[in-house]
């Protein structure tokens, strides 16, 4: 039997009627054999459960006294025949069956309507199988049905009404799957159901009104589906409610008063819809409750002060709406474990009393307008393990604001208004990783003690009023990876000490006093990404020992008094981004090394005391006067620097040579103009008598072209380089089009997509336009387009050929896989957000790639990542009718698009998402991506999901991981406007990852 018939249920078997089997052995013994029969009809491995549990023939032993998996009614017919996880994958049923289990198989193809015939069945597991199609209506004839699981499939299509007539249903799972259309209206019929779980599937339309009669009902879960509409009032009849959840929908209107009415409600989740209004009173009537989450929705107004009455509640997360006013005194009375309040328009004080009950771990008061000082109940709240104040108006003394924290890991009081002197009660805090309390009016110096925070990674005092020296027990930090201490009074030298942090990879020291020289063991900074110690006092010359900082992306060392020349070592640093030496005394001409650094670089030179003339090396190509002005000895060929004295010489000689010529060939030239013209006249009344004029290929509608070189030549080179496009020439296949390896010239190798013929039907100025506008798109992490050639036949773009190929086809590998260690994921998810922070924020206008997948993302020989296809599918304009409305690869598209068909950068941002989790996990993330709201923060980690087929990370890397993974599960936000824009994501990783 095929797997795409399995349960077809044969009417051949369901015909054996127990009540005509004359007596027990008769009925065994038929039944036996039947299963038997069944048995050796499969293929099943020696292993199987199926093995075990049915012997070689009947009259081993008999299938109700011994046979696993199978029990019998007291008439000897079998009754009850559980294969759970047996490991088969098709199965024909016997009759009379009351309890059913195949669970956890390989079964696939449809649910048949034969299954309406097993009319005693009152147990049905089929979950956890590759079952498709829809639920047929038949299903509604299993009346006596008690439980049905087919949750984890594949079955699509919408709920049949049928399903109404399963009065004695109780259990209902129908949860992960592609099921769509509207829950209808005789899901009310249902009287008898105690639990329901629909989640993580398509349903679209409103709740309908009728599921108030499920009075008996005590878990419903509808989240993360397509509902939208109102809240059914009716949804307050429910009284025997206890879990409430229907989070991730397209929910709207206001949060129905009648909720009030669940008193048995332990849990009531309403986030990321788009609910609005306020938050009902009576809200505050359920005494149960553990768990309330409405954040993310568009709810106003101020905070019910009859939450106070919530005296269970543990959980209470209300950030991303807009509420506004004081929060609630009475709150502090509550024994919360979690707070979540950030990002609304709260004011006030907080209740004295937040920490009443000694369990609060997570409080996150962001972005907020909360004034006053740190009531002493959080001073005393030694169970906190994060903490969020940053971004609010809060003040006070900072130096007893705040206690001794055994449990806190992270705390940000960043811009506020703290002021008086740091404690080294923050060095008493032994978990304490990340403290954030910059932009403040903190005053004072730092305490040596600090050193002793040896645990802390991550450390911002930036914009205060900190004075003194920085000390030198900061040395002591060995796990610090980002430091700042930016926009401060600090002065003194930069202690040597700072170099035994061999873990840093970011420095910021930029606006201090500063002087003295730069530390010679700063190439002890191996990891170091950013460095920063601009507008100080420094001075000496640059070490060379900056050319050991290999991994630098941004050195900044402007406004200082920095002399003699610029070291040849900056040669090493190939991965620079930003370099600023400007405003210092730097002398000398500008070195050789320059030559070895990378086109695209953000350079700056200018106000030093620099001579000779500007090389022509890459990285001054297109450079303007502002990277060179205020070296009055610098010359050369760029507008607004003068001339080097060879070139005014050059200059002198091509004047009067141009003279000569002008004089000498000018009669020649208007000669052979003439003669050409008659030729040209009579040429043309020849061929007017012969034919009609035919136009040429330039002139007629079959080429067009605009590239980097000449397109007709190049043309004919790609149909050359390819023999026509053989196969053999291809590497690779997308939606746009098939790409192909030519090699026009020795070692001049370039990628080839030709595009498939429905997409030569563009607008020829816009697109050429738009053409142009990509090929000057100059990014390390973005795939450089050379050009583009359309003819009658082929129609084809050029682009950089990347040695690697695409991170897909190295992830499919297993030999392959094993090569790309966790940095080298890690840098390659930085390349991919630097490239699409660059189109999103840097171009103009902004470019959204709409097709972000890892078949995208090519590598070239150091595995760095390329973004590939950019700009692609606007070009082709993927609106049309040649085209699939939705731009995009399955499995990575934005939620959104399905309803808005807009795309936007939150929709790039999306596909970043599973892009970066898909190269941490070494595959599609799948199920994960929408169970991710659900599960515990700490829960991503490379133990549970990272690629198994690389050995762990070590302590330094996993930080790193982790944080990847964090920004992923923010970029897979459901509601667009939640999630961070591909900027914050690039600033984040560069400022945390190697």
């Amino acid at each position: 039997m095929s797997s795409s018939n399995f349960l077809l249920f044969s009417l051949a078997l369901l015909i054996i009627p127990l009540s005509v089997i004359p007596n027990f052995a008769c009925a065994s013994l038929e039944e036996a054999n039947a299963l038997l029969k069944w048995k050796a009809s499969l293929q099943i491995p020696n292993n199987s459960l199926v093995s075990s549990c049915l012997p070689m023939n009947s009259s081993t032993s008999a299938p109700c006294t011994s046979w696993l998996g199978v029990i019998c009614n007291a008439d000897g017919s079998i009754q009850t025949l559980n294969l759970t996880s047996s490991g088969i994958n098709e199965i024909q049923l016997l009759s009379k069956l009351v309890y059913l289990d195949f669970s956890a198989n390989r079964f696939s193809g449809v649910i048949p309507p034969e299954i309406g015939m097993l009319a005693s069945l009152e147990t049905l597991h089929l979950n956890e199988n590759n079952l498709s199609g829809s639920l047929p209506q038949e299903i509604g004839q299993l009346t006596s049905l008690y439980e049905l699981a087919l949750y984890d499939n594949s079955l699509e299509g919408e709920l049949p009404p049928s399903l109404g007539n399963l009065k004695n249903l109780a259990y209902l799972y129908l949860d992960n799957n592609k099921l769509s259309g509207p829950i209808p209206q005789e899901f009310g019929q249902l009287v008898n159901l105690l639990e329901v779980y629909i989640t993580q599937n398509s349903l679209h339309g409103p709740i309908p009104p009728s599921i108030g009669k499920l009075r008996k009902l005590t878990i419903l879960y509808l989240f993360q589906n397509q509902l939208n509409g109102s809240i059914p009032e009716e949804i307050g009849s429910m009284v025997s409610l206890v879990d409430l959840s229907l989070f991730s929908n397209n929910l709207s209107g206001s949060i129905p008063s009648s909720l009030g009415n669940l008193t048995s409600l332990n849990l009531l989740h309403l986030y990321q819809n788009q609910l609005s209004g306020s938050i009902p009173v009576e809200l505050g009537n359920l005494k149960s409750l553990t768990k309330l989450a409405v954040s993310e929705n568009h709810l106003s107004g101020p905070i019910p002060s009859s939450l106070e009455n919530l005296s269970s509640l543990q959980y209470l997360s209300i950030r991303d709406n807009k509420l506004s006013g004081n929060i609630p005194q009475g709150l502090g009375s509550l024994d919360l474990v979690e707070l979540e309040m950030d990002t609304n328009q709260l004011s006030g004080h907080l209740p004295k009393d937040l920490c009443r009950g000694g369990n609060l771990r997570f409080l996150s008061l962001s972005g907020n307008q909360l004034t006053g000082p740190i009531p002493r109940g959080l001073r005393n709240c030694r169970s906190l393990i994060r903490a969020f104040f940053d971004d609010n108006q809060f003040s006070g003394d900072i130096s007893n604001s705040f206690g001794v924290y055994p449990s806190l890991d992270y705390l940000d009081l960043s811009h506020n208004k703290f002021y008086g002197q740091l404690a080294e009660n923050w060095s008493k805090c032994k978990n304490l990783t990340a403290l954030g309390i910059g932009y403040n009016n903190i005053s004072g110096s730092i305490p040596p003690e600090f050193g002793n925070s040896t645990q802390l990674s991550r450390l911002d005092l930036t914009s205060n009023h900190i004075v003194g020296e920085i000390p030198k027990e900061i040395g002591k930090m060995k796990s610090m990876l980002y430091l700042s201490l930016a926009d401060n009074q600090l002065s003194g030298i930069i202690p040597n000490e700072l170099g035994s942090l061999r873990d840093l990879i970011a420095l910021d020291l930029t606006t201090n006093r500063l002087n003295g020289s730069i530390p010679r063991n700063i190439g002890d900074w191996t990891h170091m990404y950013y460095l920063n110690l601009s507008n100080n006092k420094l001075s000496e010359k640059i070490p060379s020992e900056i050319g050991k900082l290999s991994q630098l992306t941004t050195l900044d060392l402007s406004h200082n008094l920095l002399m003699g020349a610029i070291p040849s070592e900056v040669q090493s640093l190939q991965n620079l981004k930003i370099l600023n030496l400007s405003h210092n005394r730097l002398s000398g001409s500008i070195p050789d090394a320059f030559e070895k650094l990378l086109s695209g670089i953000d350079i700056n030179l200018s106000y030093n005391e620099l001579t000779g003339p500007v090389p022509p090396y890459a990285i001054f190509v297109n450079a303007s006067i502002q990277v060179f002005q205020g070296n009055l000895g610098l010359c050369g060929n760029v507008t607004g620097l003068k001339l080097c004295p060879s070139q005014n010489m050059m200059k002198k000689k091509d004047s009067f040579h141009h003279k000569l010529v002008i004089v000498i060939v000018l009669p020649l030239f208007g000669a052979l103009l003439l003669g050409l013209l008659m030729c040209g006249l009579i040429a043309y009344q020849r061929q007017k008598k012969i034919s009609p004029r035919q136009p040429s290929d330039e002139e007629g509608d079959d080429f067009f072209s605009i590239s980097s070189f000449d397109g007709r030549v190049v043309y004919d080179e790609v149909l050359k380089a390819t023999n026509d496009f053989d196969d053999a020439y291809c590497i690779g296949t997308g939606g746009y089009g098939v790409v192909y390896k030519a090699e026009l010239q020795p070692n001049n190798v370039v990628a080839v997509k030709k595009l498939h013929s429905s997409s030569g039907n563009v607008d020829r100025k816009g697109f050429l336009n738009e053409v142009r506008a990509l090929t000057n798109i100059r990014h390390r992490n973005i795939v450089k387009l050379y050009g583009y050639c359309s003819h009658a036949l082929h129609s084809f773009f050029i682009y950089e050929y990347l040695e690697k190929g695409s991170i897909g086809s190295i992830l499919s590998s297993d030999i392959l896989a094993k090569e790309l260690d966790w940095l080298t994921r890690i840098i390659i998810v930085k390349g991919v957000a630097n490239g699409l922070a660059y189109m999103h924020h840097d171009c103009s206008p902004p470019i959204i790639h709409r097709d972000i997948s890892i078949a995208n993302i090519l590598l070239d020989s150091d595995y760095e990542a390329h973004i590939a296809d950019f700009g692609t599918s606007k070009l082709l304009k993927l609106d049309s009718s040649n085209w699939t409305a939705i731009a995009g690869t399955y499995g990575y598209i934005a939620p959104e698009l399905a309803y808005t068909m807009v795309a936007t950068e939150k929709c790039d941002v999306y596909s970043f998402g599973v892009v970066a989790l898909e190269v941490i996990m070494g595959k599609h993330p799948q199920e994960l991506i929408t169970s991710l709201p659900t599960l515990a923060a700490d829960y991503l980690l490379p133990a549970n999901v990272g690629d198994p087929r690389i050995p762990p990370p070590s302590s330094l890397v996993e930080k790193q991981v982790k944080l990847v993974m964090s920004l992923s599960r923010a970029c897979l936000n459901s509601n667009p406007h939640t999630r961070p824009t591909m900027r914050q994501v690039s600033n984040l990783l560069m400022e945390n990852c190697l």
